[in-house]
């Protein structure tokens, strides 16, 4: 029998529990306490995280932001997207985007845009899998 995946937003006070995911998704080089302090400053600012569960197990998570710019309007920017991997593949990546459409739409969303690591192959495939185009390039200025 194929495994029933729950997929819902996770309680501001259980926001912890994706720090292990967060800690993979970003190569194992950001400290857990970096990550924690960092999702500590995020909560105030507006930080949402759908999560995704077998069973009672978190295996995947999408932060969402809540933006609004001048050059896109109203938008929704799913960021730390990841699902364990021994259980990538199998389209959960895919529900859960379109748990998040379902709400930007909701919410009156004019798009959705986001951010990927130059180097995953995989995780732009992914994007343009669900449509997303590249607009521009990302740059980043370390201090």
């Amino acid at each position: 029998m194929e495994p029933q995946f729950t997929i819902k937003w996770i309680p501001t006070e259980k926001l912890n529990s994706i720090l292990p995911l967060a800690y993979i998704l970003n190569r194992e080089t950001i400290p857990m306490d970096v990550l924690q302090a960092r999702l500590n400053e995020m909560i105030p600012m507006g930080y949402k995280c759908i999560g995704v569960y077998d069973q009672e197990e978190l295996i995947g998570i999408c932060g969402v932001w809540v933006l609004n710019k001048l050059y896109s309007g109203k938008h929704v920017e799913p960021d730390n997207v990841i699902i364990s991997p021994q259980y990538q593949g199998k389209g959960i990546g895919e529900l859960m985007l379109n748990f998040l459409n379902d709400y930007a739409k909701e919410i009156g969303c004019d798009r959705a845009e986001v951010n990927c690591y130059a180097k995953n192959v995989r995780g732009k495939k992914f994007w343009e899998n669900q449509g997303y185009e590249a607009l521009g390039i990302h740059l980043i200025k370390i201090y």
